[in-house]
Parts: C-alpha cells; structure tokens; sequence
C-alpha cells in the first residue's frame, strides 16, 4: 500500500517519470511475482477517480503505463488483461493542449489545474506551474500563521497553484490573484472556480466559464474573498493599487528576466507607500537561481533602493514531491 501511495502521489501531480520508485517495485516484483501490487498501483493512479475525471496529458499517461507493463512482462507474473485494456484505451484518445495535474494536500483536499501540456504556449510560460510556486505554496503551509485572517496579494500568479493552495489551507481573509497576460488570467480564473471558489463579481469579467471542480459543491462559507486583477507593473494606475491593500505580498519565480526588476521593485514600493495604515506589507519571494548574474542584479537593486532582504531558511516539508533543487530559495524583503 505504500508504494502506491508514493507512486500515487508523483502520478497524479504528472511529476517527470523518472521520478518514480521503479527499482523498489521491480525488487517488489521479483520477490513476489504477482498481479495485485501492479493493480494496486494501476487503480491509485491511471484509474484513479480523481485523475480518470481530470486525466494528466495523454502523452503522459501513455508513457507510465508502457514502463508498468515493461516491468510486468518482466516477472513471471500471469498476463493482467486490465493494463493492456487500459492501455488501448489511452492509444485511441487524441492528444490535447491542455491536461490536468492534481495536487494533493495535508488537508486531504486537492488542488487541480487545467495546464497547458508545452511549457511555452500563447506566447507565455505562465500557463504551466514551476517549482518555485510549489516552494513557497509548501512554505506557505508550514507557515499558515503568515496568511491567516490577512489580506494577501499575489504577483504574477500564472495558473493559480500556490494561491489555490493558500487559499485551502491558510484561512486568509482576502485573496487577490493577479498577472498582465489576458491569456493566462482566463485559465487562472478557470482554475480558481475548477477548485470550488466564488471570484468577486466585478473581477470574473476576464472569462463567463463556470467550471466546476472536485470543491464545487462546497459552500462558499468562510472561504476568503477571492479576487483576480489583472497588473501590468510598469503601466499599473495607483487608483488600482489603492484599492488592493495588502497586507501580505508574494510572487513565485518573477526574478528571471532583468529587464523587468526594476518594475517589479517599483510595484512593491508603491503598494508599500500607498497603504492607509502606513504599515509596510510583509513581501516573500520565491525564486529558482536560473543565472546568477540575475539573482545577484536582483539583490544590487534592492539595495540601491534601500530595500532590505534575508533568505528564508529552507523549509522541512516536502509535501508535493517535486526534484527539489538547491537553487531554489525564498527572499523575505523589508520595505
């Protein structure tokens, strides 16, 4: 049962393949050549309720069950019809754009996502989720005391996972999304309303969908106030950032490019200069060290600015099995 568990979890978020525990299950297979480990793990994954209903990409799903076959026919174990039906099943599907990834929480909750399945589409990357959102959603949920009963403001929120995630286990009271690309804002508001939340109506005017996800039968009773903005930063109106208020800031893996730093500085200087109480927001920061040279002008510019900064100890939980990277690091900012 552990084994399937572990393989469930990596499968239905559609984590990299070789990520999974094959050795052990082969070492499994040879010691106790029979079917029901592989049925076991057939019906926590591929035939999952929750991912037969969100299915990964086809591609994907195909894939994996070519590798359990492999180490099927590997044993002496008798035929198992259900995995060669199952895989003819998936061979006469077509391929789509889009596939789901599910995410399973401490809460027992999920978190589903509508991704795309190329990492560029539409002219952005922000329509697939990165391991810096998945960091900090994890540090987040370590961390709850940070966002509970807060009004939280995410910056370039892409697809909606860390926000999503906040929003299911940290209790706060407002939560604003928000991006600059029309594309990316519309399968962000698909995915807040896939996972059962109410967007403020004078925010859902970005797309009519009405999906309705694996939480959409839940009331909407202390959920917090969910709002999606779309922010351009270098174009943003303060009357917009007037209204948001926050009194928590974050942003996962924003710092890639430094052409925009200087306008992602100056967003949170203003956000910071224009709230009522005069209190500075608490800012955190994931970022994947891609370049150096990058992380490194992220910091200079920082201090030129007069903005302090301390890196955020690594978090213990590794709750959504991701290939954790060493370049991988949250930034406290003081404003």
């Amino acid at each position: 049962p552990e084994l399937g568990f572990r393989f469930q979890r990596r499968f239905l978020a559609a984590r990299q393949l070789r990520s999974f525990p094959w050795p052990e299950l082969e070492q499994n297979l040879r010691t106790a050549p029979d079917s029901s480990l592989l049925v076991d793990i057939l019906h926590k994954t591929i035939l999952h309720p929750l991912c037969v209903r969100y299915p990964p990409s086809t591609r994907y799903r195909r894939h994996f069950l070519t590798e359990l076959i492999k180490k099927h026919e590997s044993t002496a174990a008798e035929p198992l019809d259900e995995l060669y039906d199952t895989l003819a099943d998936i061979l006469n599907e077509e391929e789509s754009t889009h596939c789901y990834k599910n995410y399973l929480l401490p809460t027992g909750e999920c978190v589903t996502l509508s991704e795309s399945v190329a990492v560029i589409s539409g002219g952005t990357t922000g329509l697939v989720t990165w391991d810096a959102a998945l960091h900090l959603a994890e540090w987040a949920i370590e961390n709850s005391a940070v966002f509970s009963s807060r009004t939280v403001l995410e910056l370039g929120s892409g697809i909606g996972f860390t926000g999503i995630a906040i929003c299911k286990t940290c209790t706060p009271k407002r939560y604003i999304f928000s991006d600059c690309h029309r594309g990316v804002l519309k399968q962000l508001t698909e995915n807040i309303r896939l996972n059962g939340f109410v967007l403020e109506p004078e925010t859902t005017h970005h797309t009519q969908t009405e999906a309705r996800g694996p939480e959409a039968e839940a009331t909407n009773d202390q959920k917090p106030k969910l709002i999606v903005a779309e922010l351009d930063w270098g174009s943003v109106r303060e009357k917009q950032l007037l209204d948001l208020q926050p009194d928590v800031i974050i942003a996962a893996d924003v710092v890639y490019d430094p052409e925009i730093t200087s306008a992602l500085i100056g967003m949170l200087q203003k956000l910071s200069a224009l709230r009522a109480d005069g209190k500075p927001p608490e800012v955190y920061i994931a970022l994947t060290i891609r370049n150096p040279d990058t992380y490194h002008l992220f910091q200079a510019e920082l201090d030129k600015v007069g903005i302090g900064w301390q890196i955020i100890p690594a978090h213990s939980n590794g709750i959504f099995l991701y290939d954790v990277q060493p370049n991988v690091t949250i930034l406290q900012l003081f404003i």
